[in-house]
């Protein structure tokens, strides 16, 4: 063992004996036990510890959004203090970063300085409010926004800017890994950053339009169009540098539920298999102008059949996800969540929602909290619950019934990074 080992041992033996805990500070990765720092947080058995919301975050497109739509630039829209000071006074604990990765998104992806100097901005305004943070990527080479969003080609941007090359290329998916391995490299000592969502809903296999989990992989699996043979590379990659961050990965097809049970399961004991939870779109996605309730009889699932939408329909959903965690040993969480804010029983369904995640201690992300930037929030608020129930309203309410269900809900948090407890506890450095 060198010197430099030694002193890291010494240092966490030195921590545990003054504070006469079993925990182990954020700033020795790599090197001392973290299974009661960060990983101990995503702990379905012990109940739900992490409560907040998703941001957004894009590369901004000038030719398509000018210079005030998203902001100046390079990725927007732009975030204050005042909006994560904000988010934490309406009871969240911690922020989903839905962010574009560091590499560029075309060849010789490499390093993006923009783009980093914008999450290390996030995360400096994350850490004063007192919020934990998950950083998740939704680009990266061989993929940029337009492939989150394939069915809307043509209408909001031409067919020449679509990139999506990840699902075809080995050196392509490398490339991920590499990105994340400089990603971990950076922010590993971070105490708030607890968890990397490697990529926000794969979907190569809308592009096949193959949506039968069971019919994908008895065509696609063990290929490059299988995320199942590319995420182990990329965790593979984070843990030569760090070894303690739990890294969260979401299955094929958006990270629906019903995919959650063919992700592949790794032995590194830091994995959380997470999902998003949308269904059924028909109701969470619906236009102002039609009139599905919550609870409510029509057909949800595309077969032609009415269903009853309630309470008992949602509970035996995540029945997939309890067997899951059941046969494998290992944790979840819902890492996206939501529904358009002018719904027919909209606050019922989250209520619903919530409760259901939290008596499987499953910690929960909403969709999504947005900045203050005017010209952003007033257009693109479908999700915005502080605009309140009214389609035609695009500013802050004092309250309504969705809010009031999510900040009960948020209200339930009592660690931040700044908390010290005694035990199985999260320690700040």
């Amino acid at each position: 063992m060198g010197g430099r080992q030694q002193f890291l041992v010494l240092f966490c033996v030195l921590i545990l004996w003054s504070t006469g805990t079993h925990s182990i500070p954020y700033g020795v990765p790599g090197k001392c036990d973290s299974s009661f720092s960060k990983m101990s947080l995503w702990n379905t058995a012990d109940g739900t510890h992490l409560r907040g919301a998703n941001i957004i975050q894009m590369r901004v497109y000038p030719e398509l959004d000018g210079t005030e739509f998203k902001g100046p630039g390079p990725v927007g829209p732009p975030f204050t203090q005042e909006d994560f000071d904000r988010l934490a006074g309406f009871g969240a604990n911690y922020v989903n970063i839905s962010h574009p990765g560091l590499f560029t998104e075309s060849f010789p992806y490499v390093l993006d300085e923009g783009v980093q100097e914008n999450l290390d901005r996030l995360l400096e305004m994350i850490t004063r409010a007192d919020l934990f943070a998950v950083i998740t990527f939704r680009t990266g080479p061989g993929r940029n926004e337009f492939a989150i969003h394939p069915e809307e080609m043509g209408s909001w941007y031409p067919e020449h800017m679509l990139i999506n090359t990840v699902w075809k290329s080995s050196s392509v998916q490398r490339a991920w890994a590499e990105m994340w391995q400089h990603t971990a490299q950076r922010y590993r000592d971070n105490p708030v950053v607890v968890g990397y969502d490697l990529m926000c809903e794969p979907n190569s296999n809308e592009y096949l339009d193959e949506w039968d989990p069971d019919e994908f992989y008895k065509s696609y699996g063990d290929t490059l169009h299988d995320w199942n043979q590319m995420y182990p590379l990329i965790v593979e990659a984070i843990r030569e540098v760090d070894v303690q961050t739990p890294i969260l990965v979401g299955g094929m097809a958006y990270s629906a539920v019903e995919w959650l049970p063919y992700l592949k399961i790794m032995p590194d004991q830091y994995t959380v298999y997470m999902f998003h939870q949308y269904a059924p779109i028909v109701y969470t996605h619906q236009n102002p102008s039609q009139n599905r309730s919550y609870p409510g009889e029509y057909d949800v699932d595309w077969d032609g059949i009415s269903d009853q939408f309630n309470r008992s329909w949602m509970d035996s959903l995540l029945q997939t996800v309890d067997n899951f965690v059941a046969e494998n040993n290992v944790p979840s969480a819902v890492n996206e969540f939501g529904v358009c804010r002018w719904v027919p029983g909209g606050s019922v369904y989250m209520r619903d929602s919530m409760d259901l995640f939290e008596a499987r201690g499953l910690n929960h992300a909403l969709w999504v909290w947005d900045p203050s930037w005017e010209p952003y929030a007033s257009e693109i608020d479908s999700f915005n619950f502080r605009h309140g129930p009214n389609p035609n309203n695009h500013v802050d309410v004092s309250s309504s019934d969705l809010m009031d269900v999510i900040v009960y809900f948020w209200s339930r948090n009592t660690l931040r990074p700044s908390t010290k407890k005694s035990k199985k506890s999260v320690i700040r450095r």
